[in-house]
C-alpha cells in the first residue's frame, strides 16, 4: 500500500520532465549562428564557389578531408534543425534591427537547404531558383523589348553592317592597351577609395591588393581575405575597355565588394558579435545586395557629369586615347546598359531548356554586343553560377530604389552616400528593401 504514492509521484515526475521537454527553449542565436558558420563552412568543401569569403575564428574551419560524397542527408538536417529554432525565437521584445537580422537569417538558410538540394540533382526552373537562393523575383522582358532599344542604339552607330559588329569595331578605339591597364586601373581605384573615404570612417588597416589573371569566366572578382583586407583580381582574356576601369574600381573596391565587406566584418561581426556574417556564402541573398550595391556604388562615387570630367581629365590621356571621343562614347553606352536585362533572359531561356548553348550565346552577341567568343565564355558563367546572373542587374535596380526613395538622389549627394552606407552594414534581402518602399 505504501507503494502507490511513491509510483504516483514517479508518474508525475515523468510527465513534469515531458512537459518541459516539449516545452524546451529554442537554442539561442548565437549558437545558432556558429552551427550555421560551420556547416556552411563543411558544405564548401564539397564546391569551392559556396564560401565567398570567412572571417571568423580559425578553429571553426573544418579540418581532415571530407568524405568521397556529399553527406547530403546530414547537411539537410543540420540546416532544418537551424531552421526550426530561428522560427521559434521570440521577436516580441525584439528591436526592429534583431528583427531584421532573424529575417536575413532564415533567408540566408533557407538558401543553403536549397543548395544542398541543388548539389543532390534536384533542379528548379530559372525563376524558382532566383526566389529561393536569392529571394528575388526576376522581371521577364518580351524580346520586342529589347528590339526597340537595338532601333535607338542603331541611329548612333557609324558605319554599316550589323549593330554588333559596327560597335565592336568603335568600341576598339577606346581599348586600353595592356601595357596601361595596371596604370589605368590603380589610377581609377585610388580615386574611387578617396571619394569613399571622404564619406566612411573605413578601419585604418584595410587595404587591397590587384593582380591580373587569364582563363577565368568572370571579369574581375574580390576576394575577402578579412581583417579589412581584399585581393582583386582583373581577368585579361578580353580588352578591356576605358569605362572598364573606373566600373572595376568601384565594383570590386570602393564603395563597392571590398567596402561592403569591410562594414559586415566592422559593423556586424566584430561590434555587434553577430556570428552568422562571419561566412558570406556565394549562393545567398546576400549576394544579391553585395552585387546591386558593387554595381550601384560606381553611380554614387562617380556620378555622370564627375565621371565623364574624370574620365577626360585623368584616364583617357592616361591610356593613350582621344578625350574628344568620350562624351559620344559614353552617350552610346548608356543606351546600351538599358540592354543588359537581356543577358537574364538569355540564362533563362538557356537554363529552361528552351535555347541552345548556341543560340543564348547569339543572343548575347546581338543584344549585349558580345563578340562570339566571349559570349561563349559567358554562357561557361552561366552554367557555373546559374540564375546568380539576376544579382548585377536587378540587385541595382532595387539598390537604386531603396536609396533614392529615402532621399539618396543624385542632387543630394551627401544623402545618398549616407543611406547607401546604411544599407552596405544593415542586414538586407531583395524582398525586405522592397517591403520598406
Amino acid at each position: 500500500m505504501k507503494k502507490a504514492p511513491l509510483l504516483l509521484l514517479a508518474v508525475l515526475f515523468w510527465a513534469c520532465t515531458a512537459t518541459k521537454d516539449t516545452e524546451q527553449k529554442a537554442l539561442p542565436m548565437d549558437a545558432l549562428a556558429e552551427r550555421y558558420v560551420k556547416t556552411i563552412l563543411k558544405l564548401g568543401q564539397y564546391d569551392s564557389d559556396i564560401v565567398d569569403a570567412y572571417y571568423g575564428p580559425e578553429e571553426w574551419k573544418p579540418t581532415g578531408e571530407p568524405a568521397d560524397t556529399l553527406p547530403a542527408k546530414e547537411f539537410l538536417a543540420e540546416l532544418q534543425l537551424i531552421q526550426e529554432n530561428l522560427q521559434e525565437q521570440q521577436t516580441d521584445k525584439s528591436s526592429d534591427l534583431e528583427k531584421r537580422r532573424l529575417a536575413m537569417f532564415q533567408k540566408q538558410v533557407l538558401a543553403a537547404i536549397t543548395k544542398v538540394e541543388m548539389m543532390q540533382g534536384k533542379v528548379y526552373s530559372f525563376d524558382e531558383e532566383a526566389r529561393l537562393l536569392y529571394d528575388a523575383t526576376p522581371p521577364h522582358f518580351e524580346q520586342a523589348y529589347f528590339d526597340s532599344l537595338l532601333a535607338a542604339i542603331d541611329k548612333e552607330l557609324p558605319g554599316t553592317g550589323s549593330i554588333s559588329d559596327r560597335w565592336s569595331t568603335y568600341q576598339t578605339k577606346f581599348e586600353i592597351p595592356k601595357e596601361k591597364l595596371d596604370t589605368v586601373f590603380q589610377t581609377a581605384i585610388t580615386e574611387a577609395r578617396k571619394r569613399t573615404k571622404a564619406h566612411y570612417n573605413l578601419p585604418a588597416n584595410e587595404n587591397f591588393r590587384v593582380e591580373f589573371v587569364t582563363d577565368k569566366p568572370w571579369s574581375g572578382y574580390n576576394y575577402f581575405k578579412g581583417n579589412g583586407y581584399s585581393l582583386i583580381q582583373i581577368n585579361t582574356d578580353f580588352p578591356i575597355y576605358i569605362e572598364r576601369a573606373i566600373d572595376l574600381a568601384g565594383h570590386e573596391g570602393y564603395p563597392g565588394h571590398h567596402v561592403f565587406n569591410v562594414s559586415l566584418e566592422q559593423h556586424l561581426v566584430k561590434e555587434k558579435r553577430w556570428k552568422e556574417y562571419a561566412v558570406y556564402p556565394l549562393f545567398s541573398p546576400q549576394s544579391l545586395i553585395a552585387e546591386g550595391s558593387a554595381n550601384y556604388g560606381v553611380e554614387v562615387a562617380f556620378p555622370a557629369k564627375e565621371r565623364l570630367a574624370f574620365e577626360k581629365q585623368v584616364l583617357f590621356p592616361l591610356a593613350g586615347l582621344n578625350p574628344a571621343e568620350a562624351e559620344k562614347y559614353y552617350g552610346i553606352l548608356s543606351k546600351i546598359n538599358k540592354l543588359n536585362f537581356a543577358g537574364n533572359e538569355a540564362a533563362r531561356l538557356y537554363l529552361d531548356g528552351k535555347i541552345s548553348r548556341e543560340e543564348a550565346a547569339d543572343w548575347l552577341v546581338k543584344y549585349n554586343f558580345y563578340e562570339k567568343e566571349k559570349a561563349l565564355q559567358r554562357t561557361r558563367f552561366i552554367d557555373r553560377y546559374r540564375s546568380y546572373v539576376i544579382n548585377y542587374n536587378l540587385g541595382q535596380e532595387l539598390v537604386r530604389q531603396y536609396v533614392e526613395s529615402r532621399g539618396g538622389t543624385a542632387d543630394n549627394p551627401k544623402k545618398r552616400w549616407e543611406r547607401f552606407g546604411e544599407l552596405l552594414s544593415t542586414p538586407n534581402t531583395a524582398s525586405m528593401l522592397q517591403v520598406q518602399e
